[in-house]
């Protein structure tokens, strides 16, 4: 709970200091995509959701991520329609993703070096990136100890 703290606290001042609005709505949802520890889909967003805030529809949740997503908190599994809290939402450069096959577990990881070639090369054939998403999938190290 400790991290889910420091990264709302974070999110906020990352909010405020874009002059963009941290809602409590915003807020619950980042937490609880934070405390999931893997992907976590819009519809069990919303079932959590709906235990505090019983008026909460789809578009509720919908909204919600599209914001966490333009202000770089949240990143979407694209393999999965699943949703994950960004580790260093201050980072600006492109993520890859870990995603454990078996747990469900997702690591988010920092290969700039990758993101920028892909991003020279795209641009060298006249395509502009406005998103990239890597997703490695495979198991986590607690998944190939317990296999062993």
């Amino acid at each position: 709970m400790p991290q889910t703290t420091a990264l709302l606290q974070q999110a906020a001042s990352q909010c405020q200091a874009r002059g963009v609005r941290f809602t409590p709505i915003r807020r619950k949802v980042l937490a609880l995509i934070a405390q999931s520890g893997g992907g976590l889909k819009a519809y069990d967003l919303l079932d959590q959701l709906t235990t505090e805030h019983a008026a909460a529809r789809p578009p509720t949740v919908y909204r919600a991520l599209d914001f966490l997503i333009e202000q770089g908190l949240v990143h979407r599994i694209e393999s999965q329609n699943a949703y994950v809290a960004c580790a260093c939402p201050e980072h600006a450069h492109g993520f890859q993703l870990l995603i454990c096959r078996r747990c469900g577990h997702v690591e988010e990881i920092h290969l700039d070096e990758i993101s920028d070639q892909l991003a020279a090369r795209a641009e060298r054939k006249g395509f502009r990136v406005e998103r990239q998403t890597i997703e490695l999938q495979g198991l986590c190290a607690v998944c190939q100890t317990e296999r062993a």
